[in-house]
């Protein structure tokens, strides 16, 4: 996975994350549970390479939802994985299940 997608080990650094990033975050959120672990991982594929194209008007957040239970709670994820586009802290669009990079892209595309 690129170094540009940040994995924060609680909520408080998921939190500071957001407050330090002045561009929207797509967050996606991963389980460890073993009906998560394969569509995770194609997640962490496909947003590696979206926070690579979309550097620099883009922050990509991995949170894991037994590390992060304020923010899963807060943005209302129910499964893994799940995702979040974020502008300011708020949730503008979100979606659930693994996603190719060109669904990727035109999610983002159409809510950037």
């Amino acid at each position: 996975m690129t170094q540009r997608v940040h994995r924060p080990r609680e909520d408080a650094e998921f939190t500071f994350i957001l407050g330090m990033s002045g561009v929207p975050v797509l967050a996606y959120f991963t389980g460890t549970w073993p009906k998560a672990i394969e569509p995770c991982r194609v997640m962490d594929l496909v947003v590696g390479g979206i926070a690579d194209a979309y550097a620099g008007r883009l922050t990509a957040v991995r949170a894991d939802i037994t590390r992060c239970p304020a923010a899963t709670e807060r943005y209302g994820i129910t499964e893994a994985p799940s995702y979040v586009l974020l502008k300011e802290g708020e949730a503008v669009a979100h979606g659930t299940g693994p996603m190719t990079t060109a669904g990727a892209r035109k999610f983002l595309d159409s809510h950037l």
